[in-house]
């Protein structure tokens, strides 16, 4: 995975960089789901025990699994000066061609058409991908292939 490049942070004292673009990648609604039936399965495992320690090990599996979904989520960022996909960050002036994918074409991108060295930030319940070229020649990343649910939004944020 790509370092995160120095000077990624405000200066103490100065008001923090308002980003162009936003978007965390929440998880769908199958995923809640998910968490759900697996936080039910705790009243059946600990039921025969008790009624009380079934449903605290339900509200007590929720919300840990819940924190878990929470805490993975990614944050896509486009400021004036830098991009952060996840956990990894770099300067727009190491950008280069951008791309959207939905799709076909999206599974393609993730898919077939995949280089190893790439770096990832993608969510199974997000269907468009954004593909940007990595123009840094120290850096044998050769792009960065993300997941984002407003493709053509980022992308004019990525051309101002």
């Amino acid at each position: 995975m790509p370092e995160s490049r120095p000077g990624s942070a405000a200066p103490s004292g100065t008001s923090p960089v308002q980003p162009l673009y936003s978007e965390r990648l929440w998880p769908g609604l199958g995923a809640w789901m998910i968490v759900l039936v697996l936080s039910l399965a705790g009243i059946l495992v600990l039921a025969p025990i008790g009624w009380g320690y079934g449903i605290a090990a339900a509200v007590v599996l929720f919300l840990a699994q819940g924190f878990a979904l929470y805490a993975s989520t990614p944050r896509i960022e486009v400021t004036e000066t830098h991009l952060r996909a996840g956990k990894a960050v770099i300067e727009r002036s190491f950008l280069g061609a951008a791309q959207a994918f939905s799709g076909d074409e999206a599974f393609q991108e993730r898919g077939p058409r995949l280089n190893g060295l790439a770096y990832l930030c993608l969510r199974g319940w997000v269907d468009p991908v954004v593909r940007i070229e990595v123009l840094d020649p120290e850096d044998s990343t050769p792009y960065w292939l993300f997941s984002t649910r407003r493709p053509q939004q980022l992308l004019a944020a990525l051309a101002s």
